[in-house]
């Protein structure tokens, strides 16, 4: 059974404590597994690819086939149910339309000592997309983390995801035509963040690595990052769901179930001023997993990190939601938006009783590539800047130069840089 909460219990604090450290740490077994995996595919490059993906995926990788060919491409879009290809056409333009509206302006100006300051934003030069492929085909999880790429003006976007038994879902396929993307390949795990990051015989590195994956890509992740970028580390699906007996009970265990469905580490938590409504929930949920697909699945996240929390009021729920930090939050009260104000650490808001996260997740706009494992307390999801960079411009002339250097030597001599002070000094002589 899921966890009961109320807010108004004496023991609401340790006990709401004990949710909140009810979390995935990556285990030392996985990290000295990942390291040997990494070190392979340094030293051993392509054949570490092949040993590992022989392993893992049981299926022969080898130098003919570790690359998807252009014409595999094709034909994964053209065989596609043309329903699903325009499903997919139509995220795309969603999901673009949104994230140009991120793409950063150069900023040029001079100030009252004739300065002349600025930063200018710059692509990196290539990304590494990660695009998991075990426990089902993810095409909105290439659409999230290549349109941002793109937008951005990445020169080249590659894309690392899992063959069951040497096929790459046909959807990914069509999502990577869709998107232009035309160096695809077949390896998954560890193996295929450390080939991006580090590079193998047929594999150029990249500079960025983004995209979700299982404890595996997570660590390696983790392990890699210095030698290259990352988005962040992600974790298990999170979803709370903050709602009223005015709601449809059947709605809200959908939503529920629908984030519980990813993962059975995956936690889903409904936060509500009424109990009643509270245990209809509970009972549609029950009667539901008994026929979903995933139900399995949906069952252990349920059983395992599902939580219902009772509040006397919602204004109460706000530092509930704050400290949980979720990566998705459904507001679907009254006033929403008054609510959605206040709360300060969420990954995604979705406001109203028609707004499901399931939406979120495929066409709405903005990237459901989103801080878990309460990251959301100090970063944001995927987005346009994550592939950019920016550099600071400065210029300086003769007179302006006259009016800075005597508070830069002060400075250097409070640090005690005696360079720093004779750069500027042996100017002042010319």
């Amino acid at each position: 059974m899921p966890k009961w909460i109320n807010n108004c219990d004496l023991d609401f604090n340790v006990t709401f404590q004990q949710l909140l450290n009810k979390k995935h740490a990556l285990d030392r077994e996985v990290t000295s597994v990942v390291s040997k995996i990494i070190s392979d595919v340094i030293n051993k490059g392509d054949e570490a690819l092949f040993d590992y993906t022989r392993c893992f995926d049981r299926f022969d990788l080898n130098p003919k086939n570790l690359k998807v060919t252009q014409e595999e491409i094709n034909k994964g879009y053209f065989e596609c149910d043309p329903a699903v290809t325009e499903a997919l056409k139509f995220a795309y333009k969603r999901i673009q339309n949104f994230h140009q509206r991120q793409f950063p302006n150069n900023l040029k100006y001079i100030d009252d000592h004739g300065v002349s300051l600025g930063q200018k934003w710059t692509a990196v030069k290539s990304a590494g997309l990660y695009v998991p492929g075990g426990l089902a085909s993810y095409p909105s999880s290439l659409l999230m983390n290549a349109i941002p790429g793109l937008v951005a003006k990445v020169d080249r976007l590659i894309l690392c995801t899992p063959a069951s038994m040497g096929k790459v879902s046909r959807q990914v396929l069509a999502a990577a035509h869709i998107c232009g993307i035309t160096e695809i390949y077949r390896i998954g795990g560890a193996q295929a963040i450390a080939a991006m990051a580090y590079g193998t015989d047929t594999i150029e590195p990249v500079l960025k690595i983004v995209g979700p994956g299982n404890n595996y890509v997570a660590s390696a992740k983790r392990q890699v990052f210095g030698q290259v970028g990352i988005d962040n580390i992600a974790g298990p699906s999170e979803i709370v769901v903050v709602a009223d007996g005015k709601n449809n009970s059947d709605w809200i265990a959908l939503d529920l179930l629908s984030q519980a469905e990813h993962d059975p580490a995956a936690q889903a938590i409904l936060i509500t001023d009424d109990r009643n409504f509270a245990e209809k929930v509970l009972k549609i949920i029950t009667a539901r997993l008994k026929h979903l697909d995933r139900g399995s699945i949906a069952s252990e996240s349920w059983e395992n990190f599902g939580a219902i929390i009772v509040v006397d009021n919602f204004e109460n729920a706000i530092p509930i939601i704050n400290s949980l930090a979720p990566e998705h939050l459904e507001l679907a009260i009254d006033f929403p938006t008054q609510y959605s104000e206040k709360i300060l650490n969420a990954g995604a808001i979705f406001l109203g009783r028609y707004t499901p996260e399931a939406i979120g997740d495929y066409v709405a706009g903005p990237n459901h590539v989103l801080p878990t494992s309460r990251s959301a307390r100090f970063s944001s999801g995927l987005g346009v800047l994550d592939f950019m960079k920016r550099n600071s411009v400065v210029r300086i002339n003769s007179k302006s130069f006259n009016s800075l250097k005597e508070d830069t030597k002060k400075m250097a001599n409070i640090e005690g840089l005696d360079a720093h002070k004779m750069s500027v000094k042996i100017r002042q002589r010319k």
